[in-house]
């Protein structure tokens, strides 16, 4: 393991299509790639977590109504589409 800006590091072997590798290390270079990995995964583990969170809210309340989802949708981005508008 390494110390590094993120904390401590590990390094790890993991497969995937080489048309995958090849566009990953074409919009990275070799340096960014690690980053690069590491942010996507960190995205991801996200995502898990608020679909882990849905799912509880959904068996605990039933499911989300379309007016839900989109109320929710309008408060998460309400800021993201002011700033698009004003652009």
């Amino acid at each position: 393991m390494k110390q590094n800006r993120s904390g401590v590091t590990e390094n790890i072997s993991v497969s995937m299509p080489s048309e995958l590798v090849s566009e990953l290390r074409s919009r990275t270079g070799r340096r960014g790639l690690s980053g690069y990995v590491t942010e996507a995964v960190r995205h991801q583990l996200a995502m898990d977590g608020l679909a882990e969170i849905v799912a509880a809210h959904e068996e605990e309340h039933g499911a989300l109504t379309e007016q839900e989802i989109e109320a929710a949708r309008r408060e998460l981005f309400a800021d993201e589409h002011t700033e698009r508008g004003a652009a």
